[in-house]
């Protein structure tokens, strides 16, 4: 695919498509996304690397301010790449599990055990997409639509882990 033509494929664009642009870097999580074997785990395992590797040492209310500036940042460039490909939520856009799972490891005590439980509970919530994420995947529009199912399976997941918990 070259890096001036939207598709409509469900294939992954290519990492010149990805280096046009700084919303399709965001989008496609630095990479992460041109994964051609699941995207949105390559992209919650990129999220967790991230998290173990810097964000968990910040405080509380820095990993939370930076969960609500990713939020923000992922809808405009969520949006921006849809409109580029022409699909909604091309598997490419790998943002929006990026950030929901930055939540996800907000809360969950910093266990290997903990934190591999809460990345079982939020890619089956994100791949299955129980009621009512199935709707909010469906019916809101845009780039907020795409970053908010996600959003969605962070707070299902971290339901089920505060139950077991």
């Amino acid at each position: 695919m070259r890096s001036e033509l939207s598709t409509t494929s469900r294939e992954p664009p290519d990492f010149a498509f990805m280096r046009a642009k700084l919303s399709r870097w965001i989008a496609f999580g630095a990479g992460a996304g041109l994964s051609r074997v699941g995207p949105g785990t390559v992209g919650t395992l990129a999220a967790w690397a991230a998290w173990a590797w810097l964000l968990a040492h910040w405080r509380f209310e820095i990993q939370a301010l930076l969960v609500i500036v990713a939020f923000g940042v992922g809808v405009l460039a969520c949006q921006r790449v849809a409109d580029d490909l022409r699909i909604k939520d091309h598997p490419s856009i790998v943002w929006d599990e990026i950030v929901a799972f930055w939540l996800v490891l907000m809360v969950t005590p910093s266990t290997y055990g903990a934190q591999f439980a809460a990345f079982l509970l939020f890619r089956f919530f994100d791949i299955v997409k129980p009621p009512p994420i199935r709707q909010i995947d469906a019916n809101v529009p845009g780039g907020f639509g795409v970053m908010l199912d996600d959003l969605a399976a962070a707070f299902a997941t971290i339901l089920v882990m505060a139950i077991l918990a």
